[in-house]
């Protein structure tokens, strides 16, 4: 299966045309047939059916484009990625992290990791699920995690980096905007968002807010859908500081518990490399020298 193929099947998928899709690709319609003939020749079965009117996608064509549609995607990226990496860099380093906000002093941490290495590149992976997995299978050079993610694994290098604690999510207009201080009293009588794929931390401080039996509770996939709901006045989150976009959008607040969240980097113990060392040496020092930075 060729490039070409993939971009024809696609092509025709939308047109349902041959002639039109070959004009669409500027090439001939009898070599746009052919190639599609060979692609179904390859794979085994049909993808389209022919009539006089045009073509139409078969069952195993409609879910075969969609994969390929997916792969396609993925190859203009790493095509991409390529042409940018061979113009200008020798190496590189992937960083991976569950949002964008998990590691505010990122954007500076790059910028001067660039002024020492710069023929090397960072590259962030944004995994809002999977991030651990994806580090351990080699997909990542450099984690962000929670540290209770990282007990037991093997040759896995842990680095200290901050400590986050618990705050209160609220629309600016919330009277509990005003507060300096959440306390568990603070929130009886209101809608708590709960779940979301939340740590073990907050989960022990949420069940033990929904034990007292004075707050109700809301179900909410992940934290994208609670911010959403929260901005639209169905009720207040709690949730780890470094969620925090710094954006002002919403009032986050201290709540008043024991429970933090200890934030840590994971590098490979086999990966010795220089650029690797200095880039999480980076991150930590922002982040010691941002002593009074809401975390």
């Amino acid at each position: 299966m060729t490039t070409k193929q993939i971009d024809y099947c696609i092509e025709l998928s939308r047109t349902l045309n041959f002639s039109r899709a070959a004009d669409n690709l500027y090439v001939s319609q009898p070599t746009f047939s052919y190639q599609i003939r060979l692609l179904e020749e390859e794979i085994g079965f049909s993808l389209f059916e022919r009539s006089g009117k045009g073509a139409y996608l078969t069952p195993a064509g409609a879910q075969f484009v969609s994969f390929l549609t997916g792969l396609r995607e993925d190859l203009r990226r790493a095509i991409e990625q390529g042409q940018n990496f061979s113009a200008k860099y020798l190496d590189s380093i992937s960083v991976c992290l569950p949002v964008r906000q998990a590691l505010y002093f990122l954007p500076e941490a790059m910028r001067l990791f660039a002024q020492r290495f710069p023929t090397v590149q960072i590259t962030p992976l944004f995994r809002y699920g999977g991030s651990l997995e994806c580090f351990l299978a080699n997909e990542a050079d450099v984690l962000f995690a929670l540290k209770e993610q990282t007990k037991q694994l093997p040759g896995v290098q842990v680095h200290e980096l901050f400590v986050s604690r618990v705050y209160l999510i609220a629309d600016r207009n919330d009277p509990l905007a005003e507060k300096d201080l959440i306390k568990e009293e603070d929130l009886f009588g209101r809608t708590l968002m709960v779940g979301g794929g939340s740590p073990p931390a907050l989960k022990s401080v949420q069940h033990r807010l929904i034990a007292t039996g004075k707050i109700s509770y809301f179900n909410s996939p992940d934290h994208d859908t609670t911010l959403t709901n929260v901005a639209a006045g169905k009720g207040i989150c709690l949730a780890p500081g470094f969620l925090n976009d710094h954006s002002g959008q919403f009032a986050w607040i201290p709540f008043d518990c024991r429970e933090s969240f200890s934030c840590v980097l994971c590098t490979h113990k086999a990966d010795s490399r220089p650029g690797v060392a200095a880039f999480v040496e980076i991150l930590q020092k922002l982040f010691k020298e941002a002593v009074a930075f809401p975390l």
